[in-house]
């Protein structure tokens, strides 16, 4: 008997040939197994019926613990047999999008680590000790199908040792692409700021006391270069801070392991489970009340990004140092790319940064760390989707009647390519306000179409006519004769959670910072209805409209905004803007204009908005709780903070006036008993009446279309409170809640929506 198998999925990068060669061996079957260039990977067996039932048998039982088989195609094939063995054969080249993907980087396994701390291994303390189940994927894949030759590991000449595993089908490194060893593999070395090699016997090892002395040292990983610092010398920290231009944002940090994270932050089996997780993504998690690295590395914050080693590397820099953590964050300046070049790091970080700890295997894809944050009731929430489980597809329920791409907003930017039943949504790009921002958005695309061999069908953008992601799209529509599709921010943002939950249609509470709306006037407290295949969606409610004094401006000083909404709710602003006048760039001179402006009243300066993240800086800065920003969502991130230790005090019934859900009088309200209540009980009560307000909303206009499922996204979608009250509300009046699981809650998310908008609807 003959039967051909193709498999889709994430089966090649994972050990998938080698183990179907031992699976074919033990079941006395002959043929061959290799990859399809377009990410496949196909298996005849020949042998009787029995042996080849046994096969599948233990293919479902056995399978690594990486392998995803999404779809197995399988051919009875007439003739005879014509193998006497079974061997693994050269991969088949490209002939276009199989259906399958390709893994993302994954974190060094335990039976590598195991190796790597073993002194009697030949890899004992080599950092890029790998095998077929661990080591990076993504990040040095240069082009289909998964082999050496097509991946930056060809620039390292295998030794005899290292081939002889390679070549053993019972070595578990049988035919993995990036074993190496210290004499043929890449090496890992110390340099100073200016590039001059430091003379020491583990590089590694002596990075880490360096480290520990308060020295800042640029460590290059999988996807580029992050740059790690003590948690509790000040000195390191303001150092970072000035260079990096980061006021207050907080950094990440690298835990020892699972212990030494317990000891500062409290952790559920969820949280666990991701952190261990092979992805190792940075989770955000509550401080604990004994919290004691600095304060400089997350302020005012309730909680800390964590994350454990996912390399030999980092593990070996908490080899011999009297320390559990390091702060670990990304080493690009503001608003560029991650670093992943060696001289690029030495020319952009040579005034910053006091040692380089490099290695000399080239980065092809750089890639930053993914961000999750859970909720309650376990629910997972990505903030950033990028390294550990980029290009893993979205898969969805329904296939798409077009493939094609979406370009994104443009803060916290990805792109996507929408490919049938499968969404590839690519790395974290970030702001797309440079060159270098874009150049990189520009390659990461191409580089998805390149994975997936897709034909694009149709383009989709953001309905903001100066993006930079806007004039990309008009520019590859031009050059390709594709048609483009203008989606709406907020409809991506409700079209992305009915791709990713398969509805059909949806009332969507989107709320984030800032969206172009479909009247040309600043969005972000929506209530749409949406409908999966259409291009048009219905607004149904939103927040009241405030002006922002200065528009942009206005954002990066939440007193501006602050001072918009209580003019409107009858507070005397002159005294509230010269009591903030500290807050201000130009003081009281400054603070005497913004009451001009508002009290001219003639909307010169003045943009109107419906924004939710907006409502929030307000009421930070009438609380006191931020009045200046340094990063984006600090004001509204540093309230929700102070407000989970808060209760609602004012019991605010909502005010809706024909889908308008009124927030003058809640400011209004807040500065009045500003001094009578706490700030976190007040800032509970501002949390309190937005969720009350847009889930009673959201419930009646479900109910009166018809309409079971409510669903929450956006970037303000990310806050813990907000999220759980509305759940709450929703799932009280008999509806489904929905909110992202799988998809960045923000921005990162959009160009998810646009290409689903685009590839399901007709126009």
């Amino acid at each position: 008997m003959r039967v051909k198998l193709e498999f889709t999925g994430v089966v090649q990068g994972v050990g998938f040939r080698s183990f179907v060669y031992r699976l074919a061996v033990k079941n006395c079957l002959t043929g061959y197994v290799c990859n399809l260039g377009a990410g496949g990977v196909e298996v005849l067996l020949e042998g009787n019926n029995g042996n080849i039932e046994g096969f599948m048998h233990d293919l479902h039982i056995e399978k690594p613990s990486l392998l995803r088989i999404d779809r197995i195609v399988k051919t009875v094939i007439d003739g005879k047999e014509e193998y006497t063995s079974f061997t693994i054969e050269k991969s088949a080249p490209s002939v276009g999008f199989s259906g399958s993907m390709f893994p993302s980087d994954i974190s060094i396994c335990s039976k590598c680590l195991e190796e790597l701390r073993s002194s009697k291994d030949r890899r004992f303390d080599y950092f890029f000790i790998t095998c077929t189940e661990c080591g990076p994927r993504f990040s040095i894949l240069e082009h289909w199908p998964y082999d050496r030759e097509n991946t930056t590991m060809k620039e390292f000449s295998i030794c005899s040792f290292c081939q002889k595993e390679y070549t053993d089908p019972l070595n578990r490194r049988f035919h993995a692409q990036t074993t190496a060893c210290p004499n043929c593999g890449p090496q890992a070395y110390l340099t100073t700021h200016e590039g001059e090699l430091v003379k020491t016997l583990n590089p590694i090892q002596e990075a880490g006391k360096l480290i520990l002395e308060g020295k800042l040292v640029a460590v290059k990983g999988y996807g580029g270069f992050h740059i790690a610092c003590s948690t509790t010398l000040e000195e390191p920290l303001l150092k970072l801070r000035k260079a990096k231009h980061r006021g207050e944002k907080p950094f990440a940090i690298m835990a020892r392991d699972i212990k030494a994270v317990e000891q500062i932050a409290n952790i559920n089996s969820k949280e666990r489970e991701l952190l261990t997780s092979p992805n190792r993504p940075i989770v955000l998690l509550n401080k604990k009340t004994n919290y004691n690295l600095s304060p400089l590395i997350a302020p005012n914050l309730h909680n800390i990004g964590i994350m454990l080693p996912y390399t030999g590397m980092h593990y070996m820099l908490f080899d011999n140092v009297n320390t559990d953590t390091y702060v670990m964050t990304s080493a690009n300046p503001s608003n560029q790319p991650i670093i992943n070049d060696n001289i690029e790091a030495l020319q952009i970080l040579g005034n910053t940064v006091d040692y380089f700890l490099c290695h000399n295997r080239r980065i092809a894809h750089r890639c930053d760390d993914s961000i999750i944050r859970v909720h309650k009731k376990d629910k997972q929430v990505f903030l950033r989707r990028s390294r550990g489980y980029v290009p893993t597809p979205i898969k969805m329920k329904q296939e798409s009647l077009r493939q094609a791409m979406g370009f994104g907003g443009e803060l916290n930017n990805t792109s996507c390519i929408l490919l049938k039943d499968k969404a590839f949504i690519s790395q974290h790009i970030g702001d797309i306000e440079n060159i270098e921002t874009r150049t990189f958005f520009v390659d990461a695309a191409k580089h998805l179409l390149h994975l997936t061999n897709g034909k694009l069908e149709v383009l989709a953008c953001d309905l903001h006519p100066k993006f930079t992601t806007t004039t990309l799209a008009d520019e590859w529509a031009n050059s390709t004769g594709l048609p483009l599709v203008k989606v709406q921010h907020h409809h991506a943002h409700a079209a992305a959670l009915m791709g990713e939950h398969g509805l059909n249609e949806l009332i969507g509470i989107v709320c984030d910072g800032y969206g172009y709306g479909g009247d040309g006037e600043a969005w972000g407290g929506e209530v749409l209805m949406c409908q999966m295949g259409s291009a048009d969606f219905n607004r149904l409610g939103h927040l009241e409209p405030q002006p922002l004094l200065g528009g942009d401006t206005a954002s990066r000083y939440p007193v501006r905004v602050a001072a918009g909404f209580l003019q409107k709710s009858g507070v005397d602003i002159e005294e509230f803007l010269l009591q903030n006048k500290g807050y201000l760039p130009y003081g009281e001179t400054e603070a005497k204009l913004v009451l001009e402006q508002i009290q001219s009243g003639n909307g010169v300066g003045v943009v109107q908005s419906s924004s939710c993240g907006r409502v929030l800086d307000a009421a930070s800065a009438v609380l006191g709780v931020c009045c200046q920003r340094s990063y984006e969502g600090e004001a509204a991130m540093k309230l929700e903070s102070v407000a989970l230790g808060g209760v609602d005090v004012l019991g605010l019934e909502p005010v809706l006036r024909g889908g308008v859900l009124e927030t003058s009088d809640l400011l209004g309200a807040i500065y009045e008993n500003r001094l009578r209540f706490s700030v976190a009980d007040l800032a509970y009560s501002v949390h309190a009446y937005l969720a009350r307000g847009l889930g009673e909303l959201a419930v009646e206009k479900a109910s009166r279309h018809g309409v079971g499922v409510v669903g929450f996204s956006g970037g303000v979608a990310g806050n813990s409170i907000l999220a759980s009250l509305l759940r709450e509300i929703v799932e009280s009046a008999g509806l489904d809640f929905v909110v992202h699981k799988e998809v960045p809650v923000g921005d990162g998310g959009v160009s998810f929506g646009q290409a689903v908008v685009a590839g399901f609807s007709g126009v």
